[in-house]
């Protein structure tokens, strides 16, 4: 088998890469369930051994102190898009917003990013100072300080290439998780789905349109959630690959079925005529400041509305509920069934 850009997609090709080299090699019982970050227990190994956890560093700082002892939540993410700037962001503020995100959807409060940066010879600097003043901006209203970074210069043509790791703590009582879900709850999603995707693409290929990328941080709609006392059961934040690939996951995980109806699911009037020209699938289409909630039943309508209250979630909508059985399905406008598995294929390299 040979790398392929499809490897990047965040599809099925993205989970084979992972199952049969990085998985295969790096196999533990944390990076083994797959989430969008990985929660770690500080406070020495029989903390740890208590959670069944990994500990990190029975000798590890002090700060901040009201760590020691808890939960954290980690992620890493590399951010490679073409271009640098588009409508509604760049790759400084989307490399922020990315891993606050992973690090929100497990319910933790982002604290510490490091970033890595990778540039290519030729790069303008004028371009790299309005990237991190940018990222620095970003990382001020998501709440988080950077704390370390590195950079290396690499042969190219004016590229540049960031790597973010983050770090946060998950306030007691929080469980979040993809294996949570159960029979009757019910699927929201925050907003309108492929603005980023389309945004990107229309960059790429010069289509003039006024679509702009959804590249957020999610803070507002997690709180809003938390603060309004929601049993929230799942979260996910939808990018590579698309609602459809996210679904298919929780249902996987979860071993239950999820069942999506198509009217439900938002779309806004420019993303769906831009997809229907180039004959895309908003299901498939990449997002970088969107998200799904799994609540149980009775707790659905105060969750549309606390998403509703927030800024990023003034679109919100209920789109579907899991059952017993297995597998991910949608309730087409006419009315009929069709099972909708992850993306396959290429999908859309190097938007994110």
């Amino acid at each position: 088998m040979k790398i392929t850009m499809a490897h990047g997609s965040g599809g099925q090709s993205s989970a084979q890469l992972m199952s049969e080299i990085f998985g295969k090699h790096f196999q533990n019982q944390i990076l083994d369930r797959m989430e969008d970050a990985a929660v770690l227990r500080i406070g020495g190994a029989a903390a740890a051994e208590d959670a069944g956890e990994a500990a990190v560093g029975g000798s590890a700082a002090a700060e901040p102190e009201s760590l020691t002892g808890g939960r954290i939540a980690c992620s890493t993410d590399s951010f490679v898009v073409t271009p640098l700037e588009f409508r509604g962001g760049d790759i400084g503020k989307l490399c922020v917003c990315g891993t606050v995100n992973d690090l929100l959807m497990m319910g933790a409060v982002p604290r510490y990013l490091t970033c890595g940066f990778i540039l290519e010879e030729g790069l303008d600097t004028e371009l790299l100072n309005r990237l991190v003043a940018s990222m620095a901006a970003q990382a001020k209203e998501a709440g988080v300080l950077i704390v370390a970074g590195d950079t290396k210069v690499v042969e190219g043509n004016g590229g540049l290439y960031i790597n973010t790791t983050g770090i946060g703590e998950i306030p007691e009582g929080r469980d979040v998780s993809s294996a949570n879900g159960r029979p009757g709850d019910v699927v929201l999603v925050s907003g309108n789905l492929g603005d980023h995707h389309a945004c990107i693409l229309s960059h790429r290929m010069e289509i003039g349109n006024d679509i702009v990328s959804d590249c957020a941080a999610l803070n507002d709609v997690v709180d809003a959630l938390f603060d309004a006392g929601v049993r929230v059961r799942i979260m996910r934040d939808v990018t590579r690959g698309g609602l459809g690939t996210v679904i298919n996951e929780i249902a996987d995980s979860s071993r239950c079925r999820i069942e999506l109806d198509e009217e439900a699911i938002p779309v806004s009037d420019a993303v769906r005529g831009f997809a229907d020209i180039l004959g895309l699938d908003p299901l498939y289409m990449g997002n970088e400041g969107k998200m799904i909630a799994v609540v149980p039943e009775e707790d659905a309508e105060k969750a549309l509305a606390a998403m509703r209250s927030a800024e990023h979630g003034r679109d919100a909508a209920i789109i579907g509920r899991l059952t017993g059985g297995e597998g991910a399905y949608l309730r087409t406008r006419l009315g009929a069934s069709r099972r909708f598995d992850v993306l396959y294929g290429e999908g859309l390299p190097r938007i994110c």
